[in-house]
């Protein structure tokens, strides 16, 4: 699949998945795709971490208790270190927002899909009992997830605006 098919593909999954696995190597090509994403200064202060062992993904699914997570065959969780890298300024948010997207289209692109939960894990100390589980450093975070399958249901991506609607040529609403 080409890179304009992937965006116009790509949707936000939050049925379930069926039982086919994900590939390590599938897994790997798609975390190398956040991997190659813009950083701050290069400071590339989002990590990955790669949950395929179905104990630990129980575990992660009583905590984020959604279909996505407790049918996911795999999931990634992106781990921001919010260190300053330019001027006391930290960019962690933004780094991990760039990895994502691609890793989003790269899951498209292989022909799983997924959701990028990250709300989700901001009530309930869930950002936090995940770092804990999952034995992430002291000063780093779970910042997003992304549970990864093959879905049950092949869904369409939501209709978006008009390019007239959000985008102009040389002055705001031009």
């Amino acid at each position: 699949m080409d890179l304009f098919e992937a965006i116009e593909k790509r949707h936000s999954y939050r049925g379930d998945f069926t039982d086919a696995p994900v590939p390590r190597a599938d897994l790997e090509k798609i975390v190398t795709a956040g991997m190659r994403a813009a950083t701050a200064k290069n400071e590339q202060v989002a990590t990955f971490l790669i949950i395929d062992d179905a104990e630990l993904l129980a575990q992660l699914a009583a905590i984020v208790d959604r279909p996505t997570c407790r049918t996911a065959k795999a999931v990634i969780a992106v781990v921001a270190d919010p260190r300053p890298v330019m001027a006391g300024m930290s960019f962690a948010v933004e780094d991990c927002a760039a990895s994502v997207s691609n890793m989003l289209l790269a899951v498209t692109a292989l022909g799983y899909a997924t959701v990028w939960l990250d709300g989700i894990l901001r009530s309930e100390d869930k950002a936090g009992r995940i770092t804990r589980l999952l034995k992430i450093p002291e000063g780093k975070n779970v910042r997003v997830l992304l549970p990864i399958g093959v879905p049950v249901e092949k869904l369409a991506q939501k209709e978006k605006l008009p390019f007239h609607q959000r985008a102009w040529f040389n002055t705001y609403g031009g």
